[in-house]
């Protein structure tokens, strides 16, 4: 089975400068990506300030819909199924993660791992009913701190662990904010997961197999993905088990600059 996955940080559907509605152009971008599965974070789930200044019609188009982001995103696509894991709650609305699907979700499950109270963070695991068995899906948003990151990285770990049985592949996307690339070995070790852009790496060769589990004792290297109009920090992530990578891109372009602060990245994945 081959199966095409995304992770995107949407930035609330906010551009990131001047904050302008972007969740139609969202959308329309998130179509191109052409993938099964997407892992969205900070998605607005309701945000009724924003709502009710682009809500109404403006310049004969309705830039703020009437529906949560996720729910507007899978309307009328290949994504015919979603899931949300609300985060963070505040007077106005809330926002969080959430995953769409072109495959059924039998079940989805968000789990709390914030570490203080002005930084709300979840971890969404949604098992994906596909027609050659589950797939376990966890999207992933931690912290801005090292130490509370390391934290929420053994929440995730301790997750996987408990809900996704031995055999069973597993997808782990999001935005680490790991910018020091602190945590994939710790990963990898814990969990037999591999990063989307190190496995691909000279695959196809033997010296590449032979520098890649070198690197693993050393340090791999993610893809760089913020910010999105210069990206330099490499901050979001695809780890993988049970699938072999294929293909892994980010999206770079004036297009992904003008839609949100991260980049988003897009890698084809065949089941092992």
């Amino acid at each position: 089975m081959k199966i095409r996955v995304a992770t995107y940080n949407i930035h609330k559907g906010v551009s990131s400068i001047r904050a302008e509605p972007r969740v139609l152009a969202l959308k329309q971008a998130i179509g191109m990506f052409d993938a099964d599965v997407v892992f969205l974070q900070e998605v607005q789930g309701k945000h009724d300030l924003k709502a009710a200044r682009y809500g109404a019609e403006h310049l004969g188009h309705k830039h703020w819909p009437a529906a949560a982001q996720h729910e507007y995103f899978a309307g009328e696509s290949r994504h015919l199924h979603a899931a949300y894991g609300m985060n963070a709650v505040y007077d106005h609305g809330h926002h969080g993660n959430a995953l769409l699907s072109a495959f059924p979700i039998a079940s989805q499950l968000n789990r709390d791992v914030s570490d203080h109270a002005y930084e709300q963070r979840g971890i969404l695991h949604c098992v994906l009913d596909t027609p050659h068995g589950p797939v376990h899906c966890y999207v992933v948003h931690l912290g801005l701190f090292e130490s509370g990151r390391r934290r929420q990285t053994q929440a995730l770990i301790n997750a996987v662990k408990e809900t996704a049985p031995d055999g069973e592949p597993v997808v782990i996307a999001g935005d680490f904010n790991d910018w020091r690339n602190t945590l994939s070995n710790e990963l990898y070790n814990a969990l037999g997961v591999v990063e989307a852009f190190d496995e691909i790496e000279g695959s196809n060769t033997a010296l590449g197999e032979i520098m890649r589990k070198l690197r693993r004792k050393s340090s791999i290297i993610p893809a760089r993905t913020f910010p999105a109009a210069l990206p330099f920090f490499r901050l979001d992530r695809i780890y993988v088990r049970g699938f072999k990578v294929d293909a892994a891109e980010v999206m770079h372009g004036s297009l992904w600059a003008k839609l949100s602060d991260h980049a988003p990245i897009v890698a084809s994945l065949t089941l092992a």
